[in-house]
Order: C-alpha cells, then sequence, then structure tokens
C-alpha cells in the first residue's frame, strides 16, 4: 500500500521517522508532505496514486477524492470530519475513520481557559496592567455557578468532570444520558431550560444538519444577562451575527470562542472580533503536545486496523 501524508499531523520528525519504519517495515511505501497546501489540483497531484491519505484539517472536496483512484481510506487527525465529502467516499468505497478522543482533555481544559478568561476579564486586567493602572476588575468565580454543557459526549464528559471539581452545579443536555455523568451530579434537562438555567453554557456538539446554526438569535435570548458562552466545537453552530448582537445589548455577559465559521485567519471585521467581554483564540482548543502525541498513535493505529481488516474510529 502507498501511504501518503498530505500534511504536518504536529509530531516531531523523530517519532514520525518511527511510524514510518514500521509501516515499511510491514512493505509499506510511507511519503509525509511537511507543507499544506490547499489548491486541489496540488492535492490530487500528491494524493493521486495513494491507496491511504492522512490528513488533519485540509478540505477534502468530492473531485479530489474521485481523482484520487486507488484510495481506499483516509486516517484523519481529527474529531470532526466535516471538512470531507462523506458522500464522495461511500460512492468510491472509502473508509473514513477519525482520531477520536486525542483531545478531550486539551479541549476540555481550554473551555475552563475560556470561561475563566471572561468571567475574570484577565484581557482586560493584562491591558489595564501593562498601561500602568491598578484598581480592581471584579469578576466571578466558577464555584457555586450552574454550567450547561450542550452534547455531552466524550469531550462534554471530561467538561463535566472538571466542573465537578470546580464546585459547578452541572445540566446537561444530549441525544442520549449517561450515568457516568450523573454520578457527577449532572441532570439531563432540554436544551431551552439549560439556556435559562446557565450561568455558563459551554457546547460540545459535533457539526451536523441538525445543530448547524442551533444557538441562533431565538436560543440566545432565552440565556440570562449573565450568562456566557463557550464554543470550543464548531463554528456554524452558533450564528455569529445573532451572537455579537446579544453581547452588544448585553443580553449575555460575555463569550469565549474558539472556533469560526471559517478556519482562522478570519476577516478583520468579523462580528465577534469587536463584540464586548469576548475572548477569542484560533481554533487551539485541541492543540497541545500531549494532545498530537495521542492523535499520532490513534491515525497510525486506525491505518494497522484496517490493514488488519479490523477496522476501528470508523465515520463511514
Amino acid at each position: 500500500m502507498k501511504i501518503v501524508m498530505l500534511e504536518p499531523i504536529g509530531i516531531s520528525e523523530t517519532e514520525l521517522e518511527t511510524y514510518a519504519q514500521k509501516l515499511e517495515a510491514a512493505g509499506h511505501q510511507f511519503v509525509a508532505y511537511q507543507d499544506r497546501v490547499e489548491e486541489e489540483e496540488e492535492i490530487i497531484k500528491r494524493a493521486r496514486t495513494a491507496d491511504i491519505i492522512i490528513i488533519t484539517n485540509l478540505p477534502l472536496s468530492a473531485e479530489v477524492i474521485e481523482a484520487c483512484e486507488q484510495l481506499k481510506m483516509i486516517s484523519v487527525a481529527f474529531t470532526g470530519v466535516d471538512h470531507i465529502d462523506l458522500e464522495a467516499c461511500k460512492e468510491q468505497g472509502v473508509t473514513v475513520c477519525n482520531s477520536s478522543g486525542y483531545a478531550n482533555q486539551a479541549v476540555a481544559e481550554l473551555s475552563y481557559g475560556l470561561m475563566i478568561s471572561v468571567m475574570r476579564e484577565l484581557i482586560s486586567c493584562d491591558r489595564v496592567t501593562r498601561a500602568g493602572g491598578a484598581g480592581e476588575l471584579v469578576g466571578n468565580e466558577l464555584a457555586g455557578k450552574t454550567l450547561g454543557i450542550i452534547g455531552v459526549g466524550s469531550i462534554g464528559t471530561e467538561v463535566a468532570r472538571l466542573g465537578a471539581a470546580f464546585g459547578c452545579e452541572l445540566l446537561g443536555y444530549n441525544r442520549s444520558e449517561s450515568e457516568r455523568t450523573k454520578e457527577l451530579g449532572l441532570k439531563y434537562v432540554e436544551l431551552d431550560e439549560l439556556l435559562a438555567e446557565s450561568d455558563i453554557v459551554s457546547l460540545h456538539l459535533p457539526l451536523t444538519e441538525q445543530t448547524r446554526g442551533l444557538i441562533d438569535q431565538e436560543k440566545l435570548a432565552l440565556m440570562n444577562s449573565d450568562s456566557i458562552l463557550i464554543n470550543v466545537a464548531r463554528g456554524p453552530i452558533v450564528d455569529s451575527e445573532a451572537l455579537a448582537q446579544a453581547l452588544e445589548t448585553g443580553e449575555i455577559a460575555g463569550a469565549g470562542i474558539d472556533v469560526f465559521e471559517m478556519e482562522p485567519p478570519i476577516p478583520e471585521d468579523h462580528p465577534l472580533l469587536n463584540a464586548p467581554n469576548t475572548v477569542v483564540t484560533p481554533h487551539v482548543a485541541y492543540a497541545t503536545e500531549e494532545s498530537f502525541q495521542k492523535r499520532a498513535r490513534i491515525v497510525f493505529n486506525n491505518i494497522e486496523a484496517w490493514l488488519a481488516d479490523e477496522p476501528q474510529n470508523l465515520m463511514i
């Protein structure tokens, strides 16, 4: 099999070489590109003869997938796969496996980084201090607050665990209920009740046709004026224009946003860049050295499992 890694996956050359040698010892060809290109013509040129490709969040359109006539499997170094045309993969008989679980800890921890940054006004504190100012910027504590978790999967469960440690009251909205989260004290409620009762709303949903635009003007209006919204899931789940307006008018108190409608860099006129009490990060919730090492193990384990006819982490 010819295995082509189309973009870096965040590990050292030494670590990558270890994985490559194992595949090559088994008789496979391994090609790794350490630069990322998004021009479809160049992607096709690099991947046309591949049996297996590795990507992180590089978009793969139907045109690219159809042009790679030998393609049999995609190992995605990411949890979400909404950047891949899955219908084209189905039609071509291409297996797609994700790296579910690699960033549970990293994403959960950044969720709390954003919560604390917003609630304690850390950005403002930094600016005041650097400008030679003093005085108190009065914030809020996590302890005793009601934390509403929308999407109580693996990451949402880790967010619940950390929330319990901080002393938060926990609410959850999910298609199914987990006994593990109930043991943490999480109570499952309907979405509207969660929005109305939570001091902090944290999103941990995949992007689907059902979740696209889920948090719109109507849903934001259900939140309290002193509540905050955290989005480390997918940008299009939230209506950014509606969120910016809710922040401007004081319908909600603040927001921590790691994801947008597009991958950063985002336009300078994006509505959330000028919204008050908003902390933004450039889609880095998953990005730690530890998570990248976990991710690489999953990526190459997915390939080995598929080669052994025992596929895992199947998306299709």
